[in-house]
């Protein structure tokens, strides 16, 4: 091996070694950029918002649905939650339910808009 292939992978060698330190560099920050943006406790969930766009309409579908009175009362019971609880789902867009309420919104949501389609109710009984 000459001299002049030697020095080009010396430059070789460094220039990797200069990336390999970057690049490790680079990964610790965005480890610690993930950690610090984690949220600890009850916001673990996922809230609604433009990460939810399929949330985001059935949103839009079920409030023309609240606005006759006593019907955000009524689908409270259905879901087993309190009134203000639904206000947080359709209203002020606050919180998301799990997904067996979700569900059981859907179920809501389709005998409104087509009463008598569904024959079974949740939980499997006619």
């Amino acid at each position: 091996m000459n001299h002049r292939s030697s020095h080009y992978s010396m430059e070789l060698w460094d220039m990797l070694a200069e990336i390999a330190l970057a690049s490790i560099d680079t990964a610790a920050q965005a480890a610690r950029a993930r950690t610090r943006s984690r949220r600890r406790g009850v916001f673990l969930t996922l809230r609604p918002g433009p990460d939810t766009p399929m949330w985001n309409v059935l949103v839009e579908r079920v409030r023309p649905h609240l606005r006759k009175r006593g019907t955000q009362a009524n689908l409270a019971r259905v879901l087993g939650v309190p009134r203000q609880r639904v206000h947080d789902y359709f209203v002020s867009g606050t919180r998301m339910p799990d997904t067996e309420k979700t569900l059981q919104v859907l179920f809501w949501l389709s005998d409104r808009e087509q009463p008598g389609r569904i024959q079974a109710k949740p939980g499997g009984t006619q």
